[in-house]
């Protein structure tokens, strides 16, 4: 059925608390036919009253509106919810444990509801999970239980996606019908084709992404919320100490959207290094012990940095393979500045373990080297000298594993020249083509 150009769904909303009131009462505002599903009478009365069982700006009038219209209902019998509808927007609540871990008895028994609800519907039905739920929840916890007691195989007799929220409590309104993009996690095109029919019109982005990255994308979102407001603290707590107004620094950081709020900085990867970031955090970190300030956060970043080396080193040794060869030392493509390059405590450590290493970047050679980064090397560093060769074959002839160590261009491509035999490490995401090499691993991906 179409109204206004828009192709109408059937939805049903399992869970009527703060997601599901607001999911409910948003798509049937847009003239869907939903259906609320809560174990909860009372909720179930209020929304056919046209009552909203929770308090949120406009969403009184949109579900009481809406139940006019009669688009909206609600009951608490489930078999009838998915009979009489094609998609169910899973929205019970997933508190946490005592350990930190989620609490899935919700998430389980509704999906044995709406499981056991599929098994005597003839129709294709999704099922889309916007509750909030860590990675692997739908594929290895949830798709097991809808199977089970439908009898069906998802992506073929039933859909299923993850289909994150991100409404702020006292706008969610709002945040619903203005998203900045709209995240589909789907097992199959089919399943995701269906869901993406109820944001149609909406502003944004629709984002389709494999159903375990739609998972943890609200993980990463609300993390880097968290991050962000003890970061802004960890820094109002040094300002004050050093009599310096905090409002004007961080209005002034924030002025920044090249850099600072932006996608820089932002891309998983390497351990950093450099003349500026080490030392600064060094420089900041001892300020605030020496006022007595805690800032356990930025206590963590020199240490959250060293154990991204150590899991390079670590994925270099668990090759089991004594010749290696590295790509790139310098602590980022483009520069020969070798000063605090994470690059350069690989090799150290990886010459105290007795490998064998031969060593090559464009960038750095020691004939070319004037200052302060051919001081370093006399110095802190002489026998990495030894180690470098010309040319990216040379390292090739010599290499059982090969460390891609930055971004330089000349370094893409490499996997077309590799031996079957050869084992690849990526420390920054290189390019594709690497990506496919059958002995290719990335540090963190």
């Amino acid at each position: 059925m179409e109204t206004g150009g828009l192709l109408q769904l059937k939805v049903s909303v399992f869970g009527l608390g703060y997601v599901g009131a607001v999911s409910a009462a948003c798509i049937a505002s847009q003239g869907h036919h939903v259906i609320g599903v809560d174990v909860s009478e009372f909720k179930v009365a209020m929304i056919n009253r046209g009552e909203s069982p929770v308090v949120e700006a406009e969403l009184s009038g949109l579900i009481q509106s809406a139940v006019r219209r009669g688009t909206l209902r609600a009951t608490g019998d489930a078999d009838q919810a998915v009979n009489e509808t094609e998609v169910s927007l899973i929205c019970v609540a997933t508190p946490s444990l005592s350990n930190g871990n989620l609490e899935f008895r919700y998430l389980e028994a509704v999906s044995r509801e709406i499981g056991e609800a599929i098994g005597r519907k003839k129709a294709f039905h999704t099922v889309a999970v916007r509750s909030t739920s860590l990675p692997g929840t739908a594929r290895g916890r949830l798709i097991p239980i809808l199977e089970k007691h439908s009898r069906g195989l998802a992506g073929a007799d039933f859909g299923v996606c993850s289909n994150p929220e991100f409404m702020r409590e006292g706008s969610a309104v709002h945040d619903f019908n203005n998203p900045s993009r709209t995240i589909i996690g789907e097992i199959d095109r089919r399943s995701g084709d269906i869901l993406a029919r109820l944001y149609v019109g909406l502003p944004g982005l629709m984002i389709r992404c494999p159903i375990e990255v739609g998972e943890m994308v609200k993980y990463t979102d609300n993390a880097w919320h968290a991050l962000k407001v003890s970061f802004a603290n960890e820094i109002g707590n040094i300002s004050k100490a050093f009599g310096v107004d905090s409002h004007a620094v961080m209005d002034i950081f924030c002025e920044d959207g090249r850099l600072n709020l932006s996608s820089r900085y932002l891309i998983p990867g390497f351990a950093f290094g450099g003349s500026c970031l080490p030392k600064d955090v060094r420089a900041l970190t001892y300020q605030a012990k020496a006022s007595d300030i805690a800032v356990p956060l930025l206590n963590a970043i020199l240490p959250s940095n060293r154990a991204q080396i150590d899991r390079g080193i670590e994925m270099i040794l668990a090759t089991g393979r004594r010749k290696v060869g590295i790509l790139g030392v310098s602590f980022k493509a483009g520069t020969d500045d070798l000063r605090e390059s994470p690059m350069v405590e690989v090799i150290e450590r990886l010459i105290g373990k007795g490998i064998d290493l031969r060593i090559f970047d464009s960038n750095v050679n020691l004939a070319r080297l004037v200052g302060a980064n051919r001081e370093y090397i006399l110095k802190v560093i002489p026998h990495i000298e030894r180690l470098m060769v010309d040319s990216i074959d040379q390292v090739l002839a010599h290499a059982e594993v090969i460390v891609i160590g930055n971004r330089a261009p000349e370094f893409t491509g490499v996997a077309g020249r590799l031996k079957p035999s050869q084992h690849v490490i990526d420390l920054v995401r290189i390019d594709q083509i690497e990506r496919n090499h059958e002995n290719y691993e990335g540090i963190c991906w």
